[in-house]
């Protein structure tokens, strides 16, 4: 059995999804293959691609293909692009109906043997909270961790999360769009000729 079968079977998470609000089953989307040129490393599905069972189809994801002057083609594409969360399934929706965080057992769980599957990849795109703490040790806000972007570039950018909630930050950070994104996208390119 491959390790991306055995994450796909994976079921330590089944009491405590049907606890949510979304009383949902587990279902890992698990995203990647040998020797990719880029790893997109996320938080964890939303309830659309948990439905779908194919990362980033959502949004979210079209603002991120848009970053990244990526087509869909392209981008699922598991021999040129990995997308490796920190939980591979949706966590689900509290009472509030607020996105739960990523449980911490999934990346205790498969995140190292992921990592090591996947070995040197050229270049690492970190995305959100979760990702960036367990990826660079992120302590500061995703703001300053973004914003101290160079000290990372090329081989890892860390993002914030593309989500549409995001759109407050973006238009407050508009060094983002002018700074990073044209670096990253010409990175992006260079890393799949």
């Amino acid at each position: 059995m491959t390790l991306q079968d055995r994450i796909s079977a994976c079921r330590l998470c089944k009491d405590r999804f049907a606890a949510t609000a979304t009383a949902h089953v587990p279902r890992p989307v698990v995203w990647f293959g040998d020797k990719p040129r880029i790893l997109i490393a996320g938080q964890a599905p939303g309830m659309r691609v948990h439905a779908v069972g194919k990362p980033f189809w959502d949004r979210s994801g079209d603002r991120l293909r848009d970053w990244l002057g990526l087509d869909h083609a392209v981008f699922y594409d598991q021999t040129r692009v990995a997308i490796v969360p920190m939980a591979f399934c949706f966590p689900g929706y509290n009472a509030a109906g607020s996105d739960l965080p990523p449980p911490s057992i999934c990346a205790a769980t498969w995140h190292a043997q992921v990592m090591s599957a996947l070995g040197d990849v050229p270049l690492t795109i970190v995305i959100g909270s979760p990702a960036l703490r367990w990826h660079l040790g992120a302590k500061g806000t995703v703001t300053d961790t973004v914003a101290g972007w160079r000290d990372h570039a090329p081989r890892v950018f860390p993002l914030p999360h593309p989500s549409w909630r995001n759109t407050a930050w973006l238009k407050k950070n508009r060094w983002f769009a002018d700074e990073v994104l044209p670096s990253l996208r010409a990175r992006v390119k260079d890393v799949l000729q």
